[in-house]
């Protein structure tokens, strides 16, 4: 691979300046989730920056995603090469809210890129992108496809975005050999991510003053007898740790947090009516998400038993993923990173959730490696090195080539 790694380099490096501008241009269209503003003119971006280098594009609305009029939920699909077999280079278009619209003004300088969306994934999306167009200026055409697919609604769990395309067979088929998303992983490859299962818990009760709380229910109070329930099962939960690496080591403990968002009660001299908090249930891949699903519903029926008035409300469902640092398609993309950086990259668990999930349920190798640091992501000072996003557009291209001989 050493002549095909010279030719991307030089075929990416006569395209540096290009690359920054598409970013930019990206960077500028407010693509703010929630509520989901502005997909189509950011999709409309890229399109029109594919057909420019001479690539198909197809920006299409997904189904459902008109559920919210205002905002338009829509998707982007563009395939190059010939073959029965595609590796899928997936990405995201939305970005998290800013906290000062000055992020979506980009600032290019000769070392970084900064704005809102930088590093999660609008500089990821410019590798991806100028990966094919260095492919095919570099004369290097795989043994296959590689099917570009940008998609809304990853930062709210998406269900008007991957889940919705997946159900209906639109994101992808039987010809997917691998899928590499660009989430910026500073350095190493996520072979791996947690699955989850978030709720929100409402306990009901009945109010009263609290010189005649006897004609009252407290609802906080019931709550507890619900929490109690649910804390024998972090205790176990709690105990237990993936094999997939992951730093600290503490780190690779399972999740069950509890609290993290609460309301309830109206003032100190009241019995509260109503009291909800949230359930976060964070799974390691080797957890069975079937099971400790029905564990917690369980858990929480069984304090309806004890006159526990609740309703249940589920935020997000994610199952978790992984593949073996064996697997033939996980070494075709550490040997790339190798090869253009020079040392072989950690392969290890994400700490949250990623949208790889979607492939590795259908038994898609899937990974996520791209440019920029997870620290800086969703932050007021977002950045991505310029560096990082060439480099990561060479690997793109010669894990392809791997991906696909």
């Amino acid at each position: 691979m050493d002549s095909a790694i010279g030719d991307l380099r030089r075929a990416i490096a006569a395209r540096r300046e290009e690359m920054a501008e598409f970013a930019s241009e990206l960077i500028a269209v407010p693509t703010e989730n929630p509520p989901g503003r502005s997909y189509e003119a950011g999709l409309q971006v890229v399109a029109n920056r594919l057909q420019k280098l001479g690539l198909d594009a197809r920006v299409e609305p997904v189904p459902d995603g008109a559920r919210d009029p205002e905002h338009p939920r829509v998707w982007l699909s563009s395939d190059w090469g010939q073959g029965e077999r595609a590796v899928y280079f997936h990405g995201h278009i939305d970005v998290v809210p800013a906290q000062d619209p000055a992020q979506f003004e980009p600032k290019v300088t000769e070392d970084s890129l900064f704005g809102r969306g930088s590093t999660d994934m609008k500089g990821g999306l410019a590798s991806m992108i100028y990966a094919v167009k260095a492919l095919a200026d570099a004369g290097l055409r795989p043994e296959g496809r590689i099917a570009l697919r940008i998609v809304p609604d990853e930062e709210t769990g998406g269900a008007s975005g991957s889940k919705a395309l997946c159900e209906r067979g639109l994101l992808f088929g039987d010809d997917a050999c691998a899928m590499l998303t660009a989430e910026p992983t500073g350095g190493v490859v996520w072979n791996a991510s947690r699955g989850a299962l978030t709720y929100r818990l409402r306990v009901r009760g009945r109010s009263s003053h609290v010189g005649l709380s006897y004609r009252g229910v407290n609802a906080f109070e019931k709550m507890l007898v619900l929490s109690r329930a649910l804390s024998k099962i972090k205790e176990d939960v709690e105990s237990r740790t993936t094999r997939f690496p992951l730093e600290p080591e503490q780190a690779r403990r399972s999740i069950l947090m509890m609290g993290g968002e609460v309301q309830g009660g109206k003032n100190f001299n009241v019995v509260p009516a109503s009291f909800s908090f949230t359930l976060d249930r964070r799974m390691n891949p080797e957890e069975d998400f079937d099971e400790e699903k029905t564990r917690l519903l369980e858990a929480i029926d069984s304090t309806r038993a004890q006159g526990v008035d609740l309703e249940l409300e589920c935020i997000q469902e994610a199952r978790p993923a992984g593949v073996s640092s064996d697997h033939p398609a996980a070494r075709a993309l550490a040997d790339s990173i190798e090869e253009v950086k020079g040392a072989r990259p950690r392969l290890e668990l994400c700490p949250g959730i990623l949208e790889i999930r979607f492939y590795a349920e259908k038994g898609i190798p899937a990974f996520a490696y791209g440019p920029g640091l997870l620290s800086v992501a969703h932050g007021p000072n977002e950045f991505v090195k310029r560096r990082d996003m060439e480099e990561c557009a060479v690997v793109y291209a010669l894990a392809a080539l791997r991906l696909l001989s």
